[in-house]
């Protein structure tokens, strides 16, 4: 195991634009050898791919967006095209001359693959590159930099079936080794320094073979199905209850379908009625292996609470008799 780490971030960047040559930039400041991996900001790439746009930030900001997350006043969580969910959709107006703003990369992670070819022709050295963005987090205050792209570079450290020093086998444990290099090159960095390349030394063992770019940062997006934080707590209510949401597309925001048991509950809770759950295929929903049987009379404004709660738990439901409800998972 290695028990040392070295972290370097030059100064003499400058003002990087369209026309900098960054792999030379790169090259010159870092001078990286085999092992190493290069970490360099997403505003640093976006500002040499041309991404600088002049005018109004919120328009930028709608057309980065594919979902709002969460909202509160002016400050907006949002869900990009990459899959990342950030502040503002990772459009920025720090670090970039009054009046304009820069979004992300296109593709950060082909930016990273990009950058490391580059290195890997002109100068021989095979090395992994890290493009970063800052990230604020559920549940903790302030922000640190995460890995928003990524090449040559094994982004998660699976632990699975690894045994501790007590003899237990670990299950879920998986560092995402991307994100901590990125939190940690932010460190040597500095936030109003200018030196947005960094060099870490010491980790070789995480850096592929010249041949391998690996899974890249999109590695860490959690798959929407798995995503038990898809909205914010109010939004959640909102989109629930919203008539707009579209029952064939729940695994965005709600994730999939919850278990039987789950729904039951939230039903029983929600209605005060017995819940039946019932193991068996639907007439015609063969893909189907349940349903949930919910005896509960007509009243008003049961409707909308089973839909949003359909919504919620991503499931569907139809009125099977006078006095019973069907459930079915919104997806096979």
């Amino acid at each position: 195991m290695v028990g040392r780490v070295e972290l370097v971030a030059p100064e003499g960047v400058g003002e990087v634009a369209a026309d900098t040559d960054l792999v030379a930039l790169v090259a010159d400041l870092l001078a990286p050898v085999d092992g190493d991996v290069v970490v360099v900001t997403s505003k640093v790439v976006a500002k040499a791919e041309g991404r600088v746009r002049a005018g109004d930030r919120e328009a930028l900001v709608d057309a980065e967006t594919v979902r709002v997350v969460a909202r509160r006043g002016p400050t907006r969580i949002s869900r990009t095209r990459h899959g990342l969910t950030l502040a503002a959709a990772g459009v920025d107006a720090s670090n970039v001359a009054r009046g304009s703003v820069v979004p992300l990369p296109a593709d950060p992670d082909a930016s990273a693959r990009a950058l490391r070819a580059g290195l890997r022709e002109r100068t021989g050295v095979n090395v992994g590159v890290v493009v970063t963005d800052t990230a604020g987090r559920a549940w903790r205050e302030g922000q640190t930099d995460i890995a928003v792209g990524a090449a040559g570079l094994r982004v998660l450290d699976d632990h699975a079936g690894r045994v501790d020093g007590y003899g237990n086998e670990l299950a879920v444990t998986a560092p995402a080794v991307a994100d901590e290099i990125a939190g940690a090159a932010e460190l040597a960095q500095g936030k109003l320094s200018g030196r947005p390349l960094v060099l870490l030394r010491g980790r070789a063992d995480l850096v592929l073979p010249p041949d391998e770019d690996g899974a890249g940062a999109r590695g860490l997006v959690r798959d929407p199905a798995r995503d038990m934080f898809g909205y914010g707590a109010r939004e959640a209510v909102v989109a629930a209850l919203a008539a707009e949401v579209d029952p064939a597309d729940l695994a965005d925001g709600f994730g999939a379908p919850a278990s039987p048991g789950d729904l039951a509950d939230a039903l029983a809770r929600v209605l005060a009625v017995p819940v039946l759950v019932v193991e068996e295929a639907p007439e015609g929903r063969a893909a189907a292996p349940f349903h949930l049987s919910v005896h509960v009379p007509p009243a008003a404004g049961l409707e909308r609470t089973l839909d949003a709660l359909g919504r919620a738990f991503a499931w569907h439901w139809e009125r099977t008799g006078p006095a019973e409800v069907r459930f079915v998972p919104g997806t096979p």
